[in-house]
C-alpha cells in the first residue's frame, strides 16, 4: 500500500513538472518528462510493485537468492580448479584413455635416460659417428648460407 502511494506521488509530481515545462513552451521536453512519470503509475497497476515488494521482504526469497548465489560459486570454483589441473579437455580425455587401457607400450617400461644423455640418445639411433657429424656441418653449412643470402 506504501509502495503504490508514493508512485502515485512520483507520477502526480512529474506530471505537474512536466505542466510547468509544456507552459514555457517546451513542449518535447513537456512530452518527455510526463512520458517518464507515467511509468512509476503503470507498475503500480499491471502489479510489478507489488511482485517486488514481495521478494524485497520475503526472508525465503532471500534464502532463495542465497542458494543461487552458493550454487553459482561453487560451479565458477570446479571450473577454476578443473582448468588449473592442466591442459584441455581434449588432452584430459585422452590421458583418461590412455590410464585406462591395460596394455603398456614398450618404449614407455624403458629406463629414462640420465640428463645429459638425452641430447645424444636420438642421434646414436642408427648412423656412424662419421655421418653424425657430417650431418651437423651441412645443418651448419645451410645456415650459414641463409645468413649469407640475407647479408648477416
Amino acid at each position: 500500500m506504501l509502495a503504490e502511494t508514493i508512485c502515485s506521488a512520483v507520477s502526480a509530481a512529474g506530471l505537474g513538472i512536466a505542466a510547468i515545462t509544456a507552459y514555457r513552451r517546451r513542449f518535447l521536453a513537456a512530452t518527455r518528462i510526463a512520458a517518464y512519470s507515467l511509468v512509476p503509475v503503470g507498475l503500480v497497476m499491471t502489479g510489478v510493485v507489488a511482485w517486488v515488494t514481495d521478494i524485497a521482504f520475503k526472508p525465503s526469497v532471500w534464502i532463495g537468492f542465497g542458494l543461487l548465489a552458493s550454487a553459482w560459486l561453487l560451479l565458477v570454483t570446479t571450473r577454476a580448479v578443473e582448468r588449473r589441473g592442466g591442459g584441455t579437455r581434449k588432452e584430459r580425455r585422452a590421458a583418461r584413455a590412455a590410464s585406462r587401457d591395460s596394455a603398456v607400450a614398450p618404449a614407455a617400461s624403458a629406463p629414462l635416460p640420465a640428463p645429459g644423455a638425452a641430447a645424444a640418445a636420438p642421434q646414436s639411433e642408427g648412423r656412424p659417428a662419421k655421418k653424425r657429424q657430417a650431418a651437423a656441418g651441412d645443418d651448419f653449412s645451410d645456415i650459414e648460407a641463409i645468413l649469407k643470402k640475407h647479408g648477416i
